[in-house]
């Protein structure tokens, strides 16, 4: 059994040249020593980033705070490689950028890991089991106020859409959830149209490790609306941080004729009729 997790673990930790994993936000002391230590992970494709993804990570951290035995030392957003090839996707180089811009500017506490945007695509999965390599083996995880080492748990933040794939037959390995659920655990924003009590119930083997959390305040903001308002020539004030709507029009991303292509009117139509269309908001890809 050592010799298989030495050998995935070997896999899952092929690092990018002179890649280092971004911690000047790492809190490494805890303040309770009686808490477990946690780090949050929202994998996703990010494109553009929106007050959205950053306001999931509020949500959970009051969520953890008010209700939970954890306590955060940090969080991480991991944009997708290029090779997952969504139609649409601009390159990593421009997520990260953005990604980076928005958490410096709008929060205290948040990172931006550019290890799995730099290689071929990586598992959930696998992108979990490297930050656990990176946080607790090459940085020796965090202490305690007496001096104790302690272990971080890496727990995956998601949108309820994508526990609802992870309950389908066949779209995830049992080993990959075994290891996200099992292992790390995850929280899981609700959000509108997602049926988050059964997909929670057909994944009961790991029902305490998967922490649901209501949007007190819905918000469905989504990168797709916002690439569809920049063809249109539309006002994203106030969807995004503004150095990242300003780093997207320096460099002319999501523009093209303002047209209304076929994908708008359909996505239009599944919406009810609006022109805006709607999207699930991925933090996780797999």
């Amino acid at each position: 059994m050592a010799a298989q997790i030495f050998a995935h673990k070997t896999t899952a930790l092929t690092n990018p040249p002179n890649y280092a994993l971004t911690s000047h936000r790492l809190r490494r002391t805890l303040h309770a020593s009686t808490k477990k230590p946690i780090v949050l992970v929202a994998c996703g494709s990010f494109n553009p980033i929106t007050y959205h993804h950053l306001r999931m990570f509020e949500i959970a951290k009051d969520f953890i705070r008010q209700n939970t035995n954890f306590e955060i030392v940090g969080g991480y957003l991991s944009p997708v490689s290029d090779e997952y090839k969504k139609v649409g996707l601009v390159s990593s180089y421009h997520r990260v950028k953005m990604c980076m811009l928005a958490t410096e500017q709008e929060s205290s506490w948040l990172m931006v890991d550019s290890w799995e945007a730099l290689q071929n695509y990586k598992r959930t999965a696998v992108v979990l089991d490297h930050f656990d390599y990176e946080i607790n083996t090459v940085l020796g995880g965090v202490s305690t106020r007496d001096g104790e080492r302690r272990d971080v748990q890496i727990m995956l933040l998601a949108g309820s859409d994508l526990i609802s794939t992870m309950s389908e037959p066949g779209v995830w390995s049992h080993d990959d959830l075994d290891d996200i659920l099992g292992r790390h655990g995850t929280f899981v924003i609700e959000r509108t149209g997602a049926a988050l009590d059964q997909a929670i119930g057909n994944l009961a083997r790991w029902r305490n490790n998967i922490y649901p959390i209501a949007q007190l305040v819905q918000n469905d903001v989504s990168s797709t609306k916002v690439r569809l308002f920049f063809r249109r020539g539309l006002s994203v004030q106030y969807l995004l941080p503004a150095a990242v709507i300003d780093y997207i029009e320096q460099n002319n991303l999501y523009a093209d004729d303002g047209s209304c292509t076929e994908k708008d009117k359909d996505e239009g139509r599944e919406s009810g009729g609006s022109t805006l269309g709607m999207e699930t908001i991925r933090l996780s890809t797999n």
